[in-house]
């Protein structure tokens, strides 16, 4: 008899909390993503362990915060880790690599999250055919609401995919895309963030000019924000039309969107996406070049 859904996903769920995962490297995204998945309880604490090169003091903050195993030791970090996250700067990924290819193994599955770094060329550092996937979270993986993209290197099998996509589904949304696209998707949903951000700083220091009261500013401009993407969310119409409806002729909301149309905001917005994405598409031939003597 086929299983029923529900009886898989429980399965897959127990069988992920028994992996073993190890963090190489112990920044903001590391932390954003052990983070999330110890909120939505998807591993336990004793399974996930943490590593660096140098700072010792890092490891003991996330230790004391999350109750995570921590080493300065690659050894033993990665001696039972069933799954390995790289993390740690994309520069940096080739001393890194030669720093943990004497203890890994066919048997664990590669996860990087480095920026720039493609599938292909983590193979080639390690030498061998360890699956690999390409996983471009942000960082409001912290609280469950990344948009994270995936890509699967040419070694990885349905099962490592499935369950990367189930621990990925702990922190948000998650979709899969083609290894060539992730540069142009990074540019939205890794920088992302970083742009909204920076808007609602805008409206933050309006109030300022405004002589409005912080705390009551701040939580209005924040609601207005989440108000409109539950909208957006629940409607068929586009954000033209929504935009259309809020505004009427001779009134407040098309005074203030004028300024923003004379001043093109929206190329701006265009065209800050496309060059976050050439650079996206820069940074990974700069650290990603495989010898052509190597290739195939």
């Amino acid at each position: 008899m086929i299983k029923n859904i529900k009886t898989l996903k429980a399965e897959m769920i127990i069988l992920i909390q028994q992996y073993k995962l190890a963090f190489i490297g112990a920044g903001s995204m590391a932390e954003a993503i052990l983070s999330g998945l110890l909120q939505q309880e998807k591993l336990p604490s004793q399974n996930i362990y943490v590593t660096n090169r140098q700072n010792e003091d890092r490891l003991f903050e996330l230790k004391e915060k999350y109750g995570v195993q921590i080493s300065s030791s690659n050894e033993q970090v990665l001696a039972e880790a069933d799954i390995v996250i790289l993390a740690m700067k994309p520069a940096g990924i080739k001393s890194a690599i030669d720093s943990i290819r004497p203890f890994t193994t066919e048997r664990q599955l590669m996860i990087s999250v480095l920026a720039g770094i493609t599938t292909d060329y983590i193979s080639y550092l390690l030498g061998d055919k360890t699956p690999v996937i390409r996983v471009m979270p942000n960082t409001s993986a912290a609280v469950g609401s990344s948009a994270t993209i995936i890509s699967p290197g040419k070694y990885v099998n349905d099962e490592q995919l499935t369950v990367t996509e189930s621990l990925f589904q702990a922190v948000g949304l998650v979709r899969q895309v083609k290894e060539e696209d992730v540069d142009s998707v990074t540019a939205i949903a890794g920088s992302g963030p970083a742009y909204i951000y920076y808007l609602i700083e805008a409206m933050f220091h309006s109030l300022k000019e405004l002589h409005l009261e912080s705390q009551l500013g701040e939580e209005l401009i924040l609601q207005t924000i989440q108000g409109t993407i539950d909208v957006l969310k629940s409607t068929d119409q586009t954000p033209a039309e929504l935009y259309q409806n809020v505004k009427s002729p001779g009134g407040t909301t098309e005074a203030g969107l004028n300024v923003l149309e004379n001043n093109h905001f929206q190329e701006i917005m265009i065209n800050c996406i496309k060059q976050a994405a050439n650079r996206s598409k820069e940074i990974t031939k700069e650290l990603s070049t495989i010898p052509e003597n190597i290739l195939t």
